[in-house]
């Protein structure tokens, strides 16, 4: 685990303490979704900075490659917390989660369905799965693509390696999950046209399901 650990660790050293993209709005969607008294698993978790925005009223553990960021979450937050490299084999008993978060983690993983199965295995019968993945394909990341730029869309951040479309990343959520809702942030200077297209100029989208 060490070296892929040293990548994560400096990568988010690089971002800072308390670094977390469109933290409102994706912590607000969390907040309101899970509400309180839940037994709460948040998979790459890092620092804690999402975690802290449903954290209150609620049991969570938090799990994460970067034990020096667990730490942070740890000693911040007080919550419960497991050093883990998730791409492996997972260390929490089966059933034993009402919520498990995944925020801007699935796209870091080599096989998402494999994740998939596992949070499903790890939620009790109804449990909920809730979290957001950036919108690789949106119309303004297709005309840099096409322009050769990578700066402003997922492809910048080199821990990227599964990059998803809406079809993809609801048909790969509907295998283990019935899916509740997928909303999305779209930047303001794009929500007119969001209007008629919805998932074209998605920055983001934030998602709730629950399990089968």
């Amino acid at each position: 685990m060490k070296g892929l650990e040293q990548v994560y660790r400096s990568h988010h050293e690089k971002r800072g303490e308390n670094f977390a993209i469109l933290s409102n709005e994706r912590g607000s969607f969390l907040k309101k979704h899970i509400g309180t008294d839940k037994a709460i698993l948040d998979i790459g978790c890092r620092d804690g900075q999402l975690t802290s925005t449903y954290a209150t009223g609620n049991m969570v553990t938090g799990a994460d490659i970067d034990s020096v960021a667990l730490d942070s979450a740890a000693t911040k937050l007080g919550i419960k917390t497991v050093h883990a490299d998730l791409n492996g084999d997972w260390p929490f008993e089966k059933q034993s989660y009402d919520v498990v978060v995944a925020c801007e983690f699935l796209e870091h993983v080599y096989f998402p369905q494999v994740i998939y199965a596992k949070v499903s295995e790890v939620l009790k019968p109804g449990g909920m799965f809730i979290g957001t993945v950036p919108h690789a394909y949106s119309l303004q990341s297709r005309i840099k693509f096409l322009l050769g730029i990578k700066t402003g869309t997922p492809l910048e951040d080199p821990t990227h390696i599964n990059h998803f479309t809406y079809k993809e990343f609801r048909g790969g959520l509907e295998k283990n999950f019935k899916v509740i809702a997928i909303e999305t942030y779209v930047p303001p200077r794009y929500r007119f046209l969001a209007n008629f297209f919805p998932y074209l100029f998605a920055h983001d989208f934030m998602f709730v399901a629950t399990k089968k």
